[in-house]
């Protein structure tokens, strides 16, 4: 469990950080950097989950996505503790310390700060930041081992 409570305290702390680091100190007010021509840096705050789905809903919005996301962190904690693959407990610091991140940013300002912005010509992927990413690798990384795990299973049992 320690991999991944220490994989879960890394990520917390650099979406906090470099979501600090852009809001206050890069963009200052502002509320876009131009990179280059498939890369912004940008104000985004998402008051909705992924994609801004289920928002508009105010104060109770916050408080049940809020809610919602510390029982999935609780029980993420729990198969995390029982876990005894590193990869597993990595994978689940990962969700855990991105999930944290937004929690916290809801419960601060009320919605989640995105400001990594990619795009073609005018067709822009949603903003996203830090956290986002690190919750989607870690998805993918408990997705990948379920996959490859039960195939050596079976792999074990034909032999």
């Amino acid at each position: 469990m320690r991999k991944g409570l220490i994989a879960a305290v890394v990520i917390f702390v650099a979406d906090q950080l470099s979501k600090f680091l852009v809001r206050d100190v890069l963009l200052d007010g502002q509320s876009i950097v131009v990179v280059n021509d498939f890369f912004n840096v940008v104000t985004a705050w998402n008051t909705g989950v992924s994609f801004s789905m289920f928002d508009n809903h105010g104060i109770l919005g916050i408080v049940l996505l809020s809610a919602l996301s510390i029982m999935i962190v609780a029980y993420l904690l729990y198969w995390m503790s029982r876990e005894k693959n590193v990869f597993l407990q990595v994978a689940l610091g990962f969700v855990v310390g991105g999930a944290l991140g937004n929690v916290i940013d809801r419960m601060c300002f009320g919605a989640v700060f995105d400001f990594l912005d990619f795009h073609i010509g005018s067709g822009h992927w949603p903003a996203f930041n830090i956290a986002d990413s690190f919750i989607c690798i870690g998805a993918v990384m408990i997705i990948a081992e379920s996959l490859f795990h039960k195939y050596e299973k079976k792999e074990g049992k034909d032999a």
